[in-house]
């Protein structure tokens, strides 16, 4: 590790298969803590290249436990985390508002890392047990069109990182690796990025794929459309900045899509929103996510026809039925 530190400390950068043998090595046990916080730490100084990211991306889903769902007709919808701006879990909510219209849903997440709540730390502060079997994650499926797949429990590096990364509190390339990983592989995700830098890195990387995604930005920094300004989406087709009035709400203030002082707080605002007493700006910037996710499948229509869907799962308590479909009570 110590020449693979100095070599990057020259301002060098690894090649796709560096990039995949080290991370493999990570997962393997390799180095210590030292010398792997030292190896983060160089990508904390400047951005990851698409190479490095392709590789340590094909270290990650070589190594991912493998899962068949008898389908990849699947929805994910997931943001890099790390923005720093603590708003209450939106892409996890709006997972299960599109699972409420019918269209099943494979989420994968993890413990909040450089947040207070992750998707993991929500869920399983209201009652859900993660599972890592492909029996009990299709009995989910069944149940509720949706999944959830605790990101640990697939990929072992990301076991091996988790005490380190949750004891830095900070954003790092892993951030970026857990929208990519998905060991479903589901044919339609929904990316959120904090910043345009690596919006521009996933396109390209997903572009050489030909496949279906879709990049939201907040231009004021969010990982997610949050209707305080205007927002950047991209996909394989180009990029284009909509308002909040464009995708059919008004712009709200950002204090009003605070997630929480703690878990049990962030765990508390999800419940509330699920079960019809969220705030007209939380349903709203729900409600915009799922109807975004719902038309990048190019399965039901444009936006205007997909937020219909969206409102009517949130509305008439599909999307709570959901989770409560499969969590034990």
């Amino acid at each position: 590790m110590k020449q693979i530190l100095q070599y990057l400390f020259n301002h060098q950068t690894l090649t796709q298969a560096e990039a995949k043998s080290i991370l493999t090595e990570i997962s393997q046990g390799k180095f210590n803590e030292t010398e792997v916080t030292a190896f983060i730490t160089v990508f904390l100084m400047r951005s990851i290249t698409l190479e490095e990211l392709e590789g340590f991306r094909a270290a990650l889903l070589q190594l991912a436990k493998p899962i068949d769902l008898g389908t990849t007709d699947l929805v994910d919808i997931v943001g890099t985390g790390g923005d720093g701006k603590n708003t209450f879990n939106i892409s996890t909510l709006a997972s299960f508002i599109v699972a409420g219209t019918g269209q099943k849903v494979a989420k994968q997440g993890n413990y909040g890392a450089s947040t207070i709540s992750g998707s993991s730390n929500v869920l399983e502060e209201l009652g859900y047990v993660f599972k890592n079997n492909e029996t009990d994650l299709k009995s989910d499926l069944e149940k509720g069109n949706i999944c959830f797949l605790h990101a640990p429990l697939f990929h072992p590096a990301l076991k091996s990182v988790g005490p380190l990364r949750k004891s830095l509190g900070l954003k790092t390339f892993f951030n970026l690796l857990g929208p990519l990983v998905n060991p479903v592989r589901p044919d339609f995700t929904m990316i959120g990025v904090a910043n345009l830098e690596i919006a521009r890195v996933y396109q390209y990387l997903l572009q050489k794929e030909n496949a279906e995604f879709m990049l939201v930005h907040a231009l004021d920094g969010y990982d997610e459309i949050s209707l305080t300004g205007d927002s950047k989406i991209f996909d394989k087709n180009g990029e284009t900045i909509y308002s909040a009035q464009d995708l059919g709400f008004k712009n709200i203030a950002p204090e009003s899509i605070f997630g929480g002082n703690t878990k049990e707080e962030a765990a508390q605002i999800f419940k509330n929103i699920l079960e019809g007493k969220g705030t007209e700006e939380q349903n709203s910037v729900a409600l915009a996510n799922a109807a975004l996710a719902l038309e990048n499948t190019r399965k039901y229509g444009d936006y205007k026809t997909c937020l219909e869907m969206a409102k009517d799962s949130l509305e008439s308590g599909k999307a709570n039925q959901s989770l409560r479909s499969i969590v034990n009570d």
